[in-house]
């Protein structure tokens, strides 16, 4: 799909544990201004509804699962994301749904700028009209 793709980061494994760094600019196409993340999701909910115009996000899931559908004009994926060393790459103008929240799910989402409510396009219809002459 356009300007949404899975990345693999490291993963190191050893009888202590497990170590995934993630480097802004280097393992990730963005530079890292915002981080948050979303826990405690209840059970059926769906969240996201929403693209950006100009911010890039990679959402990787610390613990437990998720699935992340993502479309734009002209295609429409699915995405599963269920272990701490791959992260889903979602550029500008993809519209995104996360669902199927694990109940212990952990979504952490870098961010490539601070938050600016004006950047949110949160209608589908507005959505489709905006990105239609970008695919």
């Amino acid at each position: 799909m356009y300007n949404c793709e899975l990345l693999r980061f490291m993963n190191i494994t050893d009888k202590q544990g497990n170590l995934t760094p993630v480097e802004g600019n280097r393992d990730i196409p963005i530079e890292i201004k915002r981080i948050y993340y979303i826990t405690n999701v209840e059970n059926g909910a769906i969240r996201g509804y929403h693209a950006h115009r100009k911010l890039h996000q990679v959402l990787i899931c610390l613990k437990g699962s998720v699935n992340i559908k993502t479309l734009n004009p002209k295609e429409e994926h699915i995405y599963k994301l269920d272990n701490s060393y791959t992260g889903l790459y979602i550029g500008p103008y993809i519209w995104r749904e996360m669902f199927d929240f694990s109940d212990d799910a952990v979504l952490l989402v870098l961010a490539s700028d601070y938050y600016d409510e004006s950047d949110y396009i949160r209608d589908i219809d507005n959505y489709m009209k905006e990105a239609k002459h970008r695919f």
